[in-house]
């Protein structure tokens, strides 16, 4: 296997597709958002949810990557032990900047308004005939009338979410009074039947994928950006991300070895796995996450990657690996500024030089080398640093998504 630069990144990713079609009617998921089990409250962060949602209306939006003919939406109880119910679910799409959707269309559950989710389980809604385009905002309504408790969440959406009180799924507008939060509940996929042949990347990672210092309301996560660039080819793109995600280790969220299973492998339509992971691995032992924990070997990390390359190939899937970006200086002035070591920063640039170099995955695209300061390597390049010297800004997100070069996959 050669070593894929950036340059050369597309070239991989496109020729796999053009020899695995997914046919016309078969649909395609054109959105995520990772389920995570709810922690407890004596966690080091707030979950931005109620204890109890009872006679309320969950309003969200979703920018989905790429369009179609129909929608499906896909809801979840992941880690609930109890049903959870909904009474009635309506589905619009937004207009311009005013978050206002133009209509709201009902969402059937097997011909039925209201539906039950069993606890430990997804539940997908009927097709709805609503076309809609290329990076569409959807805007999602749940009533929930029954007190309910939420076992389930996305915790770090980098999009405002309401809860209204009262049914208003078929309310065009969102009332001063409603309560804000940024977490996701219920809604976990949309998926599309697209109009021609198409195929979906997924993004496995942690906070820098998730978008933790990206503009709110405003998609600009380096997967928006990657999804803008290949939207045009009939590419859905679906972030897998979860804030403070390790490759081997559950945290806030399983790990994602355990999420390819439970999570990723489920999304319908995914042909490429680019997998960015393990700097939680690597720098949570000894911080205010994990004080006791000790720093995973890098033969512990190097079986992690190989047995997520193994278990993608056997759904024929193929993976890129991304090599972990610079973070010297992370995370100060908070407690965890002891996030970075340089004994850490050994091990990651260890790691990155075997994913370049180990010939374990399809391709390599190499974040690393794109986003680094010239002057001084361990760290992020200033003009893409969001200023915690560990997550990218939207600048650097949208860097990240430039190294997938497109065009010189095209002109040959």
């Amino acid at each position: 296997m050669k070593l894929y630069q950036p340059a050369l990144f597309s070239l991989v990713l496109f020729t796999s597709f053009a020899q695995a079609e997914v046919q016309k009617s078969q649909w395609v998921t054109t959105w995520a958002a990772s389920p995570q089990k709810v922690w407890n409250k004596d966690f080091v962060f707030p979950t931005n949810i109620p204890d109890q949602i009872s006679n309320q209306t969950i309003k969200q939006i979703s920018q989905i990557s790429l369009g179609g003919e129909a929608i499906r939406l896909v809801f979840t109880n992941q880690y609930g032990d109890q049903p959870l119910y909904i009474d009635k679910t309506t589905v619009g799409l937004v207009k311009g900047q005013s978050l206002k959707s133009k209509s709201a269309y009902p969402v059937y559950f097997s011909g039925k308004l209201k539906a039950q989710i069993l606890p430990g389980k997804q539940l997908m809604s009927d097709p709805i005939q609503l076309p809609v385009p290329d990076h569409a905002q959807l805007m999602v309504n749940s009533f929930i009338q029954k007190p309910t408790k939420f076992k389930t969440f996305h915790w770090d959406a980098k999009q405002t979410s309401w809860l209204i009180t009262g049914n208003q799924t078929a309310n065009l507008n969102t009332p001063s009074s409603a309560k804000t939060t940024t977490a996701r509940l219920l809604l976990s996929a949309v998926e599309v039947k697209p109009k021609r042949k198409a195929h979906v990347v997924a993004v496995i990672g942690d906070s820098i994928t998730d978008g933790a210092t990206a503009t709110l309301d405003a998609n600009t996560r380096w997967t928006d950006f990657l999804a803008k660039r290949l939207s045009p080819h009939q590419v859905a793109v679906i972030n897998s991300g979860i804030s403070g995600n390790r490759l081997l280790n559950d945290g806030m969220g399983d790990s994602a070895l355990e999420r390819l299973q439970k999570e990723v492998f489920q999304y319908s339509g995914v042909k490429t796995l680019i997998v960015l992971v393990a700097i939680n691995d690597i720098s949570w032992p000894g911080t205010a996450f994990a004080p006791k924990q000790q720093i995973p070997t890098f033969e512990a990390l190097t079986q992690g990657y190989k047995r997520v390359v193994d278990e993608a190939h056997r759904q024929g899937i193929q993976v890129i690996g991304a090599t972990l970006l610079p973070f010297s200086g992370a995370l100060p002035n908070t407690p965890l500024d002891n996030y970075y070591q340089p004994n850490k920063d050994e091990l990651r640039q260890r790691i990155n030089h075997w994913i370049r170099t180990s010939h374990t995955f399809d391709g390599v695209l190499d974040l690393e080398r794109g986003l680094k300061d010239p002057k001084h390597p361990d760290r992020l390049n200033p003009i893409y640093d969001s200023g915690d010297h560990l997550h990218p800004n939207d600048r650097g997100n949208q860097q990240m998504a430039n190294l997938v070069d497109v065009n010189q996959l095209l002109h040959n």
